[in-house]
């Protein structure tokens, strides 16, 4: 595969609720059907522009929210993102408040993750082809940054910085779940962004998640996580959720410079050339082609 220009224009990749992309205002919006080796993606890519940005949308739980967390293909859907020609991805996701200051409503930019998921693929990699990418600092700071800025700019509040507890669901934590959870040093809790976050790397996407708070979870004495709450808070989140896509697409420079994680695989590949498995290199090669040759 041809090195991949990650040094000109930007293209977004957004993952989210199956409405964001709707009334968004994207320019020329199209839906593309996108074929991955990996299995279905979650549904159809609608793609487009903002402010003369490329836009590409993908619905994490389908059509519908038909796909519960632990079955959505996450490899799959990093996968189609990246052959529809992605240079950055954002997830855009609901999620519990394990911290008193972050109240239903807030935004909250995330910047490091506790993975409590369980059976999920979480590599594109296995066995005929073994790579280790690092993923200490799991997300990308600049879309961090610019996430948070755009939620100031669309006149939310916005904590910057904070732990994401990835649990397996679907069923909500129990009291004393969410109680040590706070302990492991939590800020948040959802059930999303694993391996969404690690696939991304393994992808060489540099990778933002912009929670919207909408309910306390459960370590509260006589709170619990209420279904009916937390639709009726991310009701009223979606309009503002657009909004801060609009002020990132706005505020975004012309020329994207490069990212350290544009190349995270380049020392990450451990199996050697004559040992590689012929059948997982051709299934990665929109992944890791750059690396694979």
């Amino acid at each position: 595969m041809s090195e991949i220009d990650t040094t000109s224009a930007w293209h977004f990749g957004v993952i989210g609720g199956s409405g964001l992309a709707e009334g968004i205002g994207l320019e020329q919006p199209q839906q593309i059907e996108v074929a991955s080796p990996f299995g279905l993606p979650s549904a159809a890519v609608t793609t487009g522009t903002l402010s003369g940005v490329r836009f590409s949308f993908l619905p994490r739980h389908g059509a519908g929210h038909a796909i519960p967390p632990s079955q959505v293909n996450y490899r799959a859907n990093i996968d189609a993102l990246k052959r529809c020609g992605v240079t950055d991805l954002i997830a855009l996701s609901a999620i519990g408040s394990l911290s008193p200051a972050m109240s239903p409503g807030h935004f909250v930019a995330v910047d490091q993750f506790i993975d409590r998921t369980a059976g999920r693929e979480n590599s594109f990699f296995g066995s005929g082809l073994v790579a280790h990418v690092s993923l200490a600092d799991p997300i990308c700071p600049r879309l961090r940054e610019g996430l948070a800025q755009a939620v100031r700019a669309a006149e939310g509040t916005v904590h910057d910085g904070a732990c994401y507890v990835a649990i397996e669901g679907p069923q909500f934590s129990t009291r004393a779940e969410s109680k040590l959870y706070r302990k492991w040093g939590g800020d948040v809790i959802g059930m999303t962004a694993m391996p969404e976050a690690r696939l991304a790397r393994e992808a060489e996407l540099p990778y933002a998640l912009l929670g919207m708070v909408t309910d306390y979870d459960s370590w509260r004495d006589g709170d619990e996580a209420d279904v009916a709450e937390i639709l009726s808070v991310m009701k009223r989140n979606v309009d503002l959720a657009r909004t801060v896509v609009q002020h990132l697409a706005a505020s975004l420079p012309v020329v994207r410079s490069p990212s350290p994680i544009d190349r995270a695989l380049e020392h990450a590949v451990m199996t050697a050339p004559e040992a590689r498995d012929p059948a997982l290199v051709a299934k990665l090669q929109a992944v890791a082609g750059r690396v694979l040759g």
